[in-house]
């Protein structure tokens, strides 16, 4: 899962959306520097990347990348399924997703003095390029692959691997589509304890 999945599967609680957020920003132990629901919100992050990584369907999808790609397929992946969520996002949510993306943005505002330098950073151009919005299109998503490659020490050109994810489209397809109920399931009960 990528970004617009993790907030997504963080619920309505706007600090464990921001969490869900920053757990792709945040690393190591969790010690109580930032409030307790953001907190939260990065731990469920981090417990639905092991859970979606365990998932037999998306191990198949992994082993469907292709050299020199393969070392980078869960990336990959998780960028295909947020363009899944976002394609079909009137399925999963009632709120068009401008709407959600948006409100989202505004929430990121009001907690931009938690937010590390690279989230900040992320908060002040997402809304102004609309962001987690433009996964809804599979064009965009050569580009997000990009960008994404050029935040590695030496850049990799993952949007090398985009025919891969284009010729794979169908099967991808399939297989969100299976796995995403089940991911909403955990991080429900996950959320719920």
């Amino acid at each position: 899962m990528n970004y617009l999945a993790h907030i997504y599967l963080s619920g309505d609680h706007p600090e464990v959306m921001v969490g869900g957020l920053l757990g792709d920003f945040v690393k190591g132990p969790l010690r109580g520097q930032l409030p307790r629901a953001i907190e939260e919100g990065i731990a469920l992050h981090r417990k639905i990347d092991v859970f979606t990584d365990s998932l037999p369907e998306v191990k198949q999808a992994l082993v469907r990348i292709e050299p020199p790609y393969r070392r980078f397929g869960g990336i990959l992946i998780d960028i295909c399924y947020d363009h899944f969520l976002a394609a079909n996002w009137s399925e999963f949510h009632p709120q068009p997703l401008e709407n959600y993306c948006q409100h989202f943005y505004q929430i990121l505002l009001e907690y931009e003095h938690h937010l590390p330098p690279a989230a900040k950073r992320f908060s002040a151009i997402a809304p102004k390029v609309r962001w987690l919005e433009s996964y809804a299109q599979m064009e965009n998503i050569e580009y997000i692959l990009e960008r994404v490659g050029q935040r590695f020490r030496t850049t990799v050109p993952l949007n090398e691997a985009f025919p891969q994810l284009v010729r794979d489209y169908p099967l991808l397809s399939q297989e969100f589509s299976q796995v995403f109920p089940k991911i909403i399931a955990f991080a429900e009960d996950q959320r719920s304890r």
